[in-house]
């Protein structure tokens, strides 16, 4: 463990009000807890500015990173994506439109089912995603830095984990 991670923070403070108040819990799940939420505080906007510098807001390039991740030809169908994403059918639908309107998404009829769309990159979206998530990959990078290549192991491995156990 790095000596910047031995250092006390704000949850120490919150654990050791609540040690003296409540000395018979075992408090190392509020630690945990705590940090993750602030983490994911102070995360948020450093991951927002990335998308908001390629004109995207961060739903959008959630988007437009599902659809260059599923690989050529680069189409999904609305359902999938908002499948994919955890989003009801109205909020996909509403990204869409701002997608489909800034010339980076095209709706297309399904050939196997007319009542359907789907959704696929633009020459324009693929570009912009590209680039949108060679800077994201350099912003998440950075913000590891301060953890050593084996920490950021053990937290993956832990994470993981726990998603394994919850999810």
């Amino acid at each position: 463990m790095t000596k910047e991670t031995q250092q006390a923070d704000a949850v120490d403070e919150i654990l050791a009000q609540w040690h003296r108040e409540r000395p018979d819990l075992d408090l190392a799940a509020i630690g945990i807890f705590g940090r993750l939420g602030r983490l994911s505080l102070l995360l948020g906007p450093a991951l927002e500015e990335v998308a908001a510098r390629h004109g995207l807001r961060p739903g959008e390039f959630d988007v437009l990173a599902t659809l260059r991740r599923s690989g050529s030809p680069y189409t999904l169908t609305p359902s999938v994506l908002a499948q994919t994403l955890m989003l009801s059918r109205a909020g996909m639908t509403n990204r869409l439109d701002r997608l489909e309107a800034a010339g980076l998404v095209e709706r297309t009829l399904d050939p196997a089912d007319r009542r359907s769309f789907r959704i696929s990159l633009t020459d324009r979206g693929h570009e912009l995603v590209d680039a949108a998530v060679t800077d994201h990959v350099a912003n998440e990078t950075r913000l590891l830095s301060a953890l050593t290549p084996e920490e950021r192991a053990a937290l993956d491995r832990a994470l993981r984990g726990l998603l394994r156990a919850i999810g």
